[in-house]
């Protein structure tokens, strides 16, 4: 399922203004214009990261809505219609209890946290999207459902990709990975890229794995439709990005002062829109810092990745993903926001039960409890902090659908779980709690301002820290404190 990929390495003799110049204009083909964009994240807008307590922050991301009585905030003394299929079970920590089918997870709780009480107002896909990925509670003006608008407030990860700084190999401060979020309709989600700070500032989205419409899950072990169970399609693979020049070009011929001229002039019109941009000069030298630097390689590339350490992971898209986001912070990365499931694989209307028990859970808690104990492990955890959340959660009372077979649980804005582990995180700590149906926040709630601060505090990002709209007018960048408690 890993496609191996030939990586070519750059060394000395030869002009780095050259080779910018070259790589600029597309003779990069593994790298497109739309990689290259996506690495103007060196442009600068902020200042710095300089005092964080972790130097890199995961974002595994649940499209669809994970439901937290199924997870992190059973309810077993409620009634029937409210509690569900499942049972909890003691964790490491006395006290927390979470699903039988997070067994993994339940013995490493002194190294996780949950706020039981997150909460916002919208129970569309599109809005809680939005709400989530930003951090912003409230919908812009001119917001789309169906479309993201260059007047949508801008991702956590395009403002951590304005302000933050890669350190070691990284060519990049911020990766959203292994795709972008589409609907089963084909359309897009909003609230993923920068909005109104414009398109140079989205950040770098790697498409590593594919859009598929017609199933869901962690491919090929955990492919599934909600309606229909199982589900097999050998046509997935999960692909490290291209990274290498082009077939028939090598490093004379790209030092080729004519060769560049002639090259140069057919593509004036590239450059004639480009070299007005002071800041894209600077991610041009990204793009040629990725293809010289092998440290950066190893991040991308999982072909060449010990089986043992796949295995532990788990081989499948899932643990594949969550792999990749372990080497891009150990390479330097801050923010590595991975998108665990694509086409609102979480959206659990229908067969919730099965779908969670057989397809959903056991890959996260699989792949999950390896990246901490692995980053655990390699002293990674105390500078990476890692944080699960959704959209929304589901609401308290189970439904049936008219159509379907098997009952689940609708969209529900009003309160859902998010864990958090890493970063000066205190393990086995429970923020806040929902009323005995876990339809509402009873205690400490907290809302997506909250949550997207203390992302922001762990990385050191200042609290007069703001971002730029395309009209060069300020916006800070918080509108909330952390949450007390986490660290």
């Amino acid at each position: 399922m890993l496609m191996n990929q030939s990586i070519a390495r750059f060394s000395g003799g030869m002009s780095r203004r050259a080779v910018i110049r070259a790589g600029a204009l597309g003779l990069m083909g593994g790298l497109g214009m739309s990689d290259l964009a996506r690495l103007q994240a060196k442009a600068e807008l902020g200042t710095p990261t300089v005092s964080g307590r972790a130097k890199s922050v995961i974002y595994v991301f649940l499209s669809g809505g994970l439901a937290q009585h199924e997870s992190f905030d059973m309810k077993p003394d409620a009634p029937i219609e409210n509690r569900g299929e499942f049972n909890p079970i003691p964790t490491k920590t006395a006290g927390i209890q979470i699903c039988e089918h997070l067994p993994k997870l339940s013995r490493i709780s002194d190294k996780w946290a949950l706020v039981r009480s997150l909460t916002h107002r919208h129970n569309e896909h599109s809005q809680g999207h939005h709400v989530m990925l930003t951090g912003r509670s409230e919908e812009p003006a001119g917001f789309k459902p169906n479309k993201p608008q260059e007047t949508d407030d801008p991702s956590i990860a395009a403002i951590c990709n304005s302000i933050l700084r890669p350190t070691g190999s990284a060519p990049t401060p911020v990766v959203v990975m292994p795709d972008k979020i589409v609907h089963r309709t084909g359309r897009v989600i909003p609230g993923q890229f920068a909005g109104r700070m414009g398109k140079s500032r989205d950040p770098w989205l790697l498409e590593v794995s594919p859009y598929h419409p017609l199933h869901y899950g962690a491919y090929p072990e955990y492919l599934f439709h909600h309606a229909s169970g199982a589900k097999e399609d050998g046509g997935l693979a999960f692909r490290s990005p291209q990274l290498s020049l082009p077939s028939g070009l090598n490093l004379k011929r790209v030092n080729d002062r004519a060769f560049l001229r002639q090259d140069l002039e057919r593509q004036s019109r590239a450059l004639e829109s480009m070299a007005g941009d002071e800041a894209f000069d600077r991610y041009r030298e990204a793009a040629i810092d990725l293809l010289a630097n092998g440290d950066a390689h190893t991040a991308f590339d999982l072909s060449k990745t010990d089986p043992k350490q796949i295995e532990r992971y788990g081989n499948h898209s899932f643990g594949w993903s969550l792999l990749m986001a372990r080497n891009l912070v150990a390479s330097g990365v801050n923010l590595v926001q991975v998108n665990l499931g694509n086409n609102e694989t979480w959206d659990t209307h229908q067969a919730a039960f099965p779908s969670l028990k057989n397809f959903l859970l056991p890959p996260l808690d699989h792949s999950l409890s390896a990246l901490l104990d692995d980053l655990d492990a390699s002293g990674l955890l105390d500078e990476t902090m890692v944080v699960v959340a959704s959209e929304f959660g589901r609401t308290p009372k189970i439904f049936k659908l008219p159509s379907a077979k098997l009952p689940g649980r609708d969209h529900w804005g009003a309160v859902q779980s998010a864990l958090f582990a890493g970063g000066g995180v205190k393990g086995g700590t429970v923020i806040g709690s929902s009323d005995k149906i876990g339809g509402y926040p009873e205690e400490d709630p907290q809302k997506p301002e909250n949550f997207a601060a203390t992302i922001y505090d762990a990385l050191g990002i200042s609290r007069g820290a703001h971002w730029e709209d395309l009209g060069g007018r300020p916006y800070p960048v918080y509108h909330a404190d952390p949450i007390a408690g986490l660290t």
